[in-house]
């Protein structure tokens, strides 16, 4: 049957680095991201004029604590509007070199490598490679690191991601709607953009490297579906158009790993596939307790194919309990994915827990399936 694989910016996460002693995430969160970025921004004389100008757009609107992706969503609704001229204290010129700045900040702070051939994508990736496929796995995901191409590539698994070429790479759009590569080949659709796109004054879209960081060439981020120019949404819209397409499949199952529903575009389009297709199915496996996640509790208490899998709970089929209690000494299991805690001393009861949310024991669980761990090389 079709499989797809939907990463959210939970995924990154997992993976822990160690620096002086303190662990922390290769690719910070969404709050980390945001405050590294405005941090710079507010240090760079360059720049924090006019950042401190478009920061208070929100307090006048009332919006506190907004995300990087809601300063460059807002950022770029200016731009659009202004033209040549000047909207809200900005300048076209000064909105332009803030979107750039910020995107190239967030490219240097997503620009890493995996630490080696163990983390969660190396797993996926061994997972996909391990068994000739019906149908081509699909990877969407929202984030704009490089992660899941590295770990593909070390992999030697074979992916698309719409664009073609080696020299001057381009984006084929006819290709993807096309789609007659074999099925061992990974479709991977990166619906939010990618540091390593980019855009030129041509309306040429490109994926490599930008030489030169004062460059007029732009990276396509998109931190939200709004409408900026056609040639920017170009790839936004093809992106999007793949997972509408995935819905259409028969008997199709995306599996989330890392997302918390809080995109209420893609949201949408997950829902209205679901809906067109009854025979497809969203497993929605989510890190920690299900109340973290409200929108998604709506969302799956009115669809019987929205499954939500949290650590202490689940909704199937719109109905929603607690994981079985069992009496058992040593009750059965699946590695990786099933612990049992005790809930109650004096009756011996134990229940179980769902540990899948957790991107690192997800890619353990996959490599399990295919046999352990793998002897993964350049």
């Amino acid at each position: 049957m079709p499989i797809g694989l939907f990463l959210g910016a939970g995924c990154p996460l997992s993976i822990k680095i160690e620096t002086n002693g303190t662990s922390s995430p290769l690719i910070p969160g969404i709050s980390g991201l945001t405050k590294q970025v405005c941090d710079k921004c507010k240090c760079d004389e360059n720049y924090k004029k006019s950042f401190a100008i478009l920061l208070s757009h929100f307090e006048k609107d009332g919006r506190q604590n907004p995300t990087i992706e809601d300063i460059l969503s807002h950022l770029r609704a200016l731009h659009q509007v202004a033209g040549s001229e000047t909207v809200r204290g900005l300048t076209a010129s000064e909105l332009r070199t803030l979107d750039q700045m910020i995107c190239n900040e967030i490219s240097n702070l997503m620009t890493r490598t995996l630490p080696d051939y163990k983390t969660p994508y190396h797993k996926i990736a061994s997972w996909i490679g391990a068994i000739p496929r019906g149908s081509a796995i699909q990877i969407f995901t929202t984030n704009y690191d490089l992660l899941m191409e590295q770990a593909l590539e070390d992999s030697r698994v074979p992916f698309f991601d719409g664009f073609i070429g080696s020299f001057h790479t381009f984006f084929d759009s006819h290709a993807m709607e096309d789609d007659i590569l074999p099925n061992r080949w990974v479709r991977l659709w990166k619906l939010h953009g990618s540091i390593n796109w980019h855009l030129d004054d041509r309306g040429n879209v490109s994926r490599g490297e930008i030489e030169i960081e004062d460059s007029l060439q732009r990276r396509l981020i998109h931190p939200s579906h709004l409408k900026y120019d056609e040639s920017r949404m170009m790839p936004y819209l093809a992106m999007i158009d793949r997972l509408r397409a995935f819905f259409k499949q028969p008997s199709c199952i995306l599996i989330t790993n890392g997302y918390s529903f809080s995109d209420q575009h893609i949201n949408q389009i997950m829902i209205e596939g679901l809906k067109g297709n009854p025979t497809a199915s969203i497993f929605a496996m989510l890190y920690g307790n299900l109340n973290k996640y409200p929108q998604a509790i709506g969302l799956s208490l009115g669809r019987s194919n929205l499954s939500l899998l949290a650590q202490n709970e689940a909704i199937i089929g719109t109905r929603r309990a607690l994981w079985m209690e069992t009496k058992e000494t040593e009750p059965n299991g699946l590695p990786y994915a099933v612990d049992w805690i005790m809930k109650s001393v004096v009756n011996d009861i134990k229940q179980a827990q769902l540990n899948l949310g957790d991107f690192a024991n997800f890619g353990n669980f996959l490599a399990d399936i295919v046999g352990g761990e793998e002897r993964l090389g350049r």
